[in-house]
Parts: structure tokens; sequence; C-alpha cells
């Protein structure tokens, strides 16, 4: 294994550590389909445990670091220099439908800039990490983002709603964190969706960046409305141009 920060670890293991809540709950959702009280409480609910445990494993390595959290919003501590933002779920309707494509997501802001980032989907067991300067990681193994050259051999991948439909190869998954670990790691050549949560994204943008990818600039000191275009250099200009009323 390459050798990782202490904050990354403590990352990883706030991570793993919630998974089990996920994985279990998610078991689950399949039982609670058929009966009349339906899942969304339920969802909800896993939301906020697999959030408090994350928080709680933080704060016991980090207790002054501050915290931007989707369920919670925004917690300053005496750190403002150093923020956890995380997302306890990402894809919380594929989740809640037991569509096995979600993930936890965790970030570590440091003045103004993502310095690691973490993704896991607990269900695939696939965990993909990067720290800034040190690379992009998939189960231990370097990623790079896609090589390829021609934007017709390419899959791009999106969210939300899209009003002008673009002239690409796309898919629409529902969880942003995982399309952007996809884009890092190859499977996916660009990403590009508009109104997202900094939670949704932040681990995603060190894993594409490390990975050797492009994207856009994205003002961290926001917490929504984020828009992001991402990809390898090879083909960024002309995914722009593709996209250019998106």
């Amino acid at each position: 294994m390459n050798s990782i920060s202490a904050n990354l670890n403590i990352m990883i293991k706030a991570t793993e550590k919630a998974s089990k809540i996920l994985i279990r709950d998610f078991g689950e959702i399949e039982k609670l389909q058929v009966s009349n009280k339906g899942p969304n409480d339920f969802v909800t609910n896993s939301d906020l445990k697999a959030e408090k445990i994350i928080i709680e494993e933080l704060k016991k390595a980090k207790p002054n670091y501050s915290i931007i959290s989707e369920e919670n919003g925004v917690e300053n501590n005496k750190d403002k220099n150093n923020t956890w933002i995380i997302d306890p779920i990402d894809g919380t309707i594929n989740f809640l439908h037991g569509i096995p494509h979600f993930a936890i997501s965790i970030a570590l802001k440091s003045n103004e800039e993502i310095i690691s980032g973490i993704v896991f989907d607990p269900i695939k067991n696939e965990m993909f990490y990067a720290e800034k300067n040190n690379g992009s990681y998939f189960n231990n193994q370097r990623i790079r983002v896609s090589k390829k050259n021609q934007i017709n051999d390419c899959l791009f991948v999106t969210g939300g709603k899209i009003n002008n439909e673009p002239n690409l190869p796309y898919r629409k998954s529902g969880c942003a964190a995982l399309d952007m670990a996809y884009v890092a790691s190859g499977r996916y050549d660009g990403y590009f969706q508009e109104n997202l949560n900094l939670w949704d994204i932040a681990a995603g943008i060190i894993l594409i960046k490390e990975a050797g990818g492009i994207i856009n600039d994205i003002d961290l000191s926001t917490n929504k409305n984020i828009k992001i275009i991402a990809s390898s250099s090879n083909i960024s200009s002309k995914l722009l141009e593709k996209l250019n009323n998106f």
C-alpha cells in the first residue's frame, strides 16, 4: 500500500465504520419495499446514523476541525482552516430503491483547497482515495483518467435536469460522488453537472485532479449550486465545445 497521511487514515476508518450500518440497512430496504410504511423514513435514519458515526470518529481524532455535512450543515470549530466535508450517503434515491449504487464521501478542505478525499462504495467494496501531490488510488492501485482522444469513443456521465440535450454518449447514474470517482479511474471519460452541493463533489475534485484530470475552477467557499465539467486533458476542449450551452 502507498504511504498515506494520518488524516486520510482517519477518513478511511470512519468510512469503514459507517459503511457497516449502510450495508445492514441496505439489506433491510429490500424487505421494506413491500411493506406499507415505505423506506423513506428509514433512509433518512440511515443517513443520520452514518453521519453521526463519521462525525464521532473524525472528532475523536481531530476535535478542533470544522465540519460541513449534508444533514448537519456547517459547524465552525476552533480550527476554521481545516474542514471535514461529509456526505454519509450520496445516491440516496438509489439506496431507497434498493439499487446498489451509492457511496460515502469525505473530503478535507485546508485553506480553501481540498487536500484529501475518499469515496467508498460499500456494496461493491470499492474505495477511491486521493491526497494532494500523492496521486489517486482505487483499492490501493494507482489510477489515471481515460486516455481516449475521440469524443465518439467516450462515455460521459451526468445527473440532475438537462435543459439542452448535449450530443454526447452519456449515462445518468444518480450518484455524483461515484460519477467523479469513475472519471478519476477512467471508467467514464468525463462528467458534467450543475446545481451540485459541495459535499456531493468535494472528494471527487481531488480524485480527478490527482488522477491527471482537468476540472473547472470551483469556489469552495460556497456549499450550493456548484457546476462541474471534468475530463482528461485529451478531450477537455472537445467536451467544452459540445457543452457550450450547458
